[in-house]
């Protein structure tokens, strides 16, 4: 498989508040990991690029982006949220994380390449269409969506495994069947939004606090291959979030390393079978620095064979 790598260094300008969990270092954490890996050399590289203005249609109208706009500090940080903050540099890596996923699916669908990671941050599958929480500011993924559909693709599914319920992304498509979002999370747990809807597009997987590698493998399984084969899509996307691992400091499940391992593999295969290896993956949770790292090179060791 040819796998397309896409990050950019000044995701890592982007400073919350300090000690904030989702920090600078955990692009670090995975930039090191892979050379150490030696997997660099199986992939191929490139810098994000700022997401084209007109790609927000669909998903962020023009008021909240005006919003942002105004919101974002010369100095000093801006809150969003109680958790969510702008800091000078935090709108240009916004606007270079959702431009990676929009560079990602162009790239797959175009053939140029089997599938891809976007290592970006912030992440996004919180964001909900004129909200920002959660560490997100615009939803990448479902940016990403939209740009697949723009490009002709008829139904897209979005897989997301991260301890937290993507709620933004749920909301965004909510009453958009030619898009179908699963999301496996740990439940009762944040957001607490949009983690109850009963719509024929949205599969939900909660966990119970404490659900190791069996009951999620087993979950995932059962919820999500037949919702696959239901929905045929041309394009798989991933909402990658390691923070479900058993080292986190923010979550209750207890998956480990090869957790990650199997789920990536699971969809390199349901993407084979439906889509002709079309895949594109997004960074979202992991705040154990040495366990995304690792799991961060899972992912990629499986999209790459």
């Amino acid at each position: 498989m040819s796998t397309l790598f896409v990050s950019h260094p000044d995701c890592e300008k982007h400073v919350m508040l300090e000690q904030h969990p989702e920090s600078p270092a955990r692009l670090h954490s995975i930039h090191a990991a892979i050379e150490r890996s030696g997997l660099s050399a199986a992939l191929t590289s490139i810098e994000a690029q700022e997401i084209d203005p007109r790609c927000f249609d669909g998903v962020h109208p023009d008021h909240y982006l005006a919003r942002l706009a105004e919101l974002s500090p010369s100095e000093g940080i801006a809150r969003l949220d109680p958790d969510t903050s702008l800091n000078p540099h935090s709108l240009r890596a916004a606007r270079l994380a959702a431009g990676s996923l929009v560079q990602a699916v162009d790239t797959v669908m175009a053939g140029q390449t089997d599938n891809a990671f976007c290592a970006v941050r912030p992440p996004g599958h919180h964001a909900e269409t004129a909200i920002s929480m959660g560490f997100c500011v615009f939803n990448n993924i479902a940016l990403a969506a939209e740009r697949a559909l723009s490009l002709g693709a008829q139904r897209v599914a979005i897989l997301d495994f991260d301890v937290h319920h993507g709620n933004g992304t749920v909301e965004i498509f909510l009453d958009r069947p030619e898009v179908m979002v699963c999301s496996s999370f740990q439940y009762p747990f944040y957001p607490g939004r949009f983690d109850q809807v009963d719509a024929a597009n949205i599969v939900l997987t909660p966990l119970p606090e404490a659900t190791a590698g069996a009951g999620f493998r087993q979950a995932v399984e059962a919820d999500w291959l037949p919702a696959l084969q239901r929905h045929q899509p041309d394009l798989i996307l991933v909402s990658a979030g390691f923070d479900g691992h058993r080292e986190d400091p923010l979550g209750g499940l207890l998956l480990e390393d090869e957790d990650y391992r199997w789920v990536t593999e699971l969809l390199v295969d349901a993407a084979t079978r439906h889509c002709q290896g079309r895949l594109v993956s997004a960074l979202e949770g992991g705040y154990a620095l040495d366990a995304l790292g690792r799991c961060a090179v899972q992912h990629l060791e499986q999209l790459s064979q």
